[in-house]
């Protein structure tokens, strides 16, 4: 893909505030003690097979099945990904390119018609869109080799985010994993 001008990304990091990076690892275990026990970041909470109303990965329904980690590394959102199946992902696409490691930021949006207008304008592919249960929407975007999510939540989701960041703010390092519904 052609690199976004410059001009563009302005416009993009208006959309929303950074609240999230997020990582694809091959070896996700792995992965969750280094943050864990070498970063001391944690509780993280896991949500399992999460179920979503449907995505799309380029434009075609796609079946994904992920599990997600979430902490708070002080004000930043980490989240962990990893895919049961081999339906076609961001994720899976990702892991078959030979990569891992920091995979996306994302963004929290007001307005996901707003995004859309300007992801079009400037000309970023949009690689998956994922539909969630009770009205939240989220669009992965390539910007010239940055993938950017930008997530429309409805405010009970981000309680749920608020709950997480105050048992960061007291982690004693017990129960480092935890898992969620």
């Amino acid at each position: 893909m052609t690199p976004i001008p410059n001009q563009h990304h302005s416009l993009i990091s208006r959309l929303g505030r950074i609240m999230q990076l997020a990582w694809v690892p091959r070896d996700y275990d792995a992965t969750l003690r280094y943050w864990t026990e070498t970063m001391g970041v944690g509780p993280f909470f896991e949500l399992n097979h999460i179920q979503v109303d449907a995505c799309h990965y380029r434009g075609q329904p796609s079946n994904v099945d992920f599990s997600v980690a979430i902490a708070y590394w002080g004000e930043m959102q980490i989240e962990l990904v990893r895919q049961h199946n081999d339906a076609p992902s961001i994720y899976q696409s990702w892991l078959k390119q030979g990569r891992e490691g920091l995979h996306h930021i994302c963004l929290i949006v007001n307005s996901m018609t707003e995004a859309r207008a300007l992801c079009a304008e400037a000309g970023a592919e949009v690689m998956q869109e994922v539909w969630l249960p009770g009205g939240g929407e989220a669009i992965y975007v390539d910007l010239g080799g940055l993938m950017v999510e930008m997530i429309d939540f409805p405010q009970e989701s981000l309680a749920v985010f608020a709950d997480m960041k105050a048992a960061a703010d007291s982690w004693d390092g017990s129960e480092p994993v935890r898992v969620l519904g």
